[in-house]
């Protein structure tokens, strides 16, 4: 069960006017082919994730943390422990930058150098603001919770007091982002191509990831069967 106003996977993407890219660090110069400058390649590579790594530089140096994540609109929201360095100096204004990497395949060529991956990549830099209002941080643990889980958010205890002020809610707009996608066969050079050159196999390998069976927590009750939001996905 989505949140109200609650984009998530599966629906169709917001209707937007905003640049993909609108800076030049966001902006793809290597790999340029690659990029994308549609928004909803943007939505789709986020929704599709779990994971994303939420970078910056600290005093002690850079850091990038694996984080969970959810998407509402031209927003993502991140949450950890309030008292967590990361999130604190984030909270602060020092700039991240998240990302998220869906792998498709390895590409295997005829030559090493043009070994590859197909892949889906998006890049958010700047700012992230704190959630402090009440109603707002409850939308946005729940924009969250409904991005890993769908449906738990109503469909289990939801945090207390104690737990909120344990947690850190960010809130991360999604005006500077860069996607990249690679897709098909290997790139080869001609003289790998050329009439006797060694008859090396290439193509593509995919890589797919599917749910397995859920497995019953040991302390559950007897009886208590799997729901359809989870046996669905």
């Amino acid at each position: 069960m989505a949140l109200p106003g609650c984009h998530g996977p599966g629906q169709a993407a917001p209707v937007t006017t905003l640049p993909l890219s609108p800076t030049d660090r966001s902006t793809v110069h290597r790999g340029a082919r690659r990029a994308r400058t549609d928004r909803a390649d943007l939505y789709a590579v986020l929704d599709a994730g779990l994971i994303g790594h939420l970078g910056m530089t600290l005093d002690a140096g850079p850091l990038v943390i694996p984080t969970g994540y959810g998407r509402d609109g031209e927003t993502l929201y991140l949450h950890g422990s309030s008292g967590a360095a990361s999130l604190r100096a984030a909270a602060a204004g020092t700039p991240v930058c998240f990302t998220v990497t869906q792998v498709d395949g390895i590409v295997y060529s005829r030559s090493a150098f043009h070994h590859s991956m197909n892949y889906r990549c998006a890049v958010v830099q700047g700012m992230a603001r704190p959630v402090t209002d009440p109603d707002d941080r409850w939308h946005g643990l729940g924009v969250l919770t409904e991005h890993l889980a769908p449906g738990s958010w109503t469909a289990t205890r939801q945090p207390d007091r104690r737990e909120l002020a344990a947690t850190a809610v960010l809130a991360l707009d999604l005006a500077e982002a860069s996607v990249k996608i690679r897709t098909g066969p290997p790139g080869e050079d001609e003289r790998d191509l050329a009439p006797g050159a060694p008859p090396v196999w290439a193509g593509v390998l995919p890589l797919t990831t599917a749910w397995g069976t859920p497995e019953p927590c040991p302390l559950l009750a007897v009886g208590v069967a799997v729901p359809d939001r989870i046996t669905r996905r």
